[in-house]
């Protein structure tokens, strides 16, 4: 497969987008602003991949081909020759912004400029580019080489072309993708992050302990994950920010943060990656 897929942003979400897409063929550039990120990156990978030579889903040597087909840069140019470029940095409108107007300027005209937002406006992303029609959100679920699901979301100018081509690349993923129009959270946040957020309220007013409410969802609910575990594995930071852009851009009382949410964000307890947000690790 001679495609080149660029990703940009080498955390959490973008190698695992990395791998995926190696692991079906592409010819990867994961591109992050220093070493270290790619370093990091490049390790997530290959412990994610060791799991599945572990389980004897994959062999040793189909590893290794999965991990030399991914190049690591700090160089934006080494994006230039990719026909398909997907976004991943952190939840920001001006950084998203400023990432998109250098990418249009690098990547061929016929190049689709996907973002992975989990809540920005893809309309306003594209508004940036001279390629509108081309730009499209693929939100890939987190961790995304075993979650099933892209949301596609489509600007109000993405044209059916780029929307076609989006949902094959995801299939070619071993995605499902499912097609919706861009609103603040699109579907995916906007019921999952209020319900988060009414649990972070129910803790904060005193109406259960943690363990209640996180059991209470998982086994009234069957849910795999209480949501305030599930806040702590997406960061906390994450999803304030996603609460945030839709009490903004909807104007209604119902996305406002919880107060505690905030409080958590401010003091640096942001979940599993700080080893402390709704519990210890």
């Amino acid at each position: 497969m001679s495609e080149t897929i660029g990703v940009v942003g080498a955390g959490t979400m973008g190698n695992g987008i990395a791998q995926v897409a190696a692991r079906a063929g592409y010819q990867v550039i994961l591109r992050d602003v220093a070493e270290e990120f790619l370093r990091k990156g490049l390790e997530n990978v290959n412990r994610s991949l060791q799991r599945d030579v572990d389980k004897g889903r994959l062999s040793e040597p189909e590893k290794r081909e999965i991990v030399e087909r991914i190049k690591l840069t700090t160089d934006a140019s080494a994006l230039s020759d990719s026909s398909f470029v997907i976004e991943a940095v952190t939840e920001n409108l001006a950084v998203k912004s400023e990432i998109f107007r250098s990418l249009d300027e690098l990547v061929s005209p016929n190049a689709i400029l996907a973002s992975n937002t989990s809540s920005i406006s893809i309309t306003k992303l594209g508004a940036v580019t001279g390629r509108p029609d081309k730009v499209i959100g693929m939100h890939f679920m987190n961790p995304v080489p075993v979650m099933k699901l892209v949301e596609v979301i489509r600007g109000i100018a993405t044209s059916d072309e780029t929307y076609e081509r989006t949902r094959a690349l995801s299939e070619k993923l071993g995605k499902t993708a499912l097609e919706c129009n861009d609103s603040a959270g699109f579907v995916a946040n906007r019921v999952l992050m209020p319900m988060i957020n009414e649990a972070i309220f129910a803790l904060h007013e005193g109406v259960a302990a943690r363990e209640s409410i996180d059991g209470i969802m998982r086994l009234g609910m069957n849910h795999p994950m209480g949501p305030l575990a599930l806040a702590d594995f997406i960061g906390l930071d994450v999803c304030l920010a996603i609460m945030n852009v839709m009490h903004e851009e909807l104007g209604d009382p119902k996305y406002r943060p919880c107060p505690l949410l905030k409080r958590y964000v401010d003091a640096g307890w942001l979940g599993k990656k700080s080893n402390r947000g709704f519990y210890e690790y």
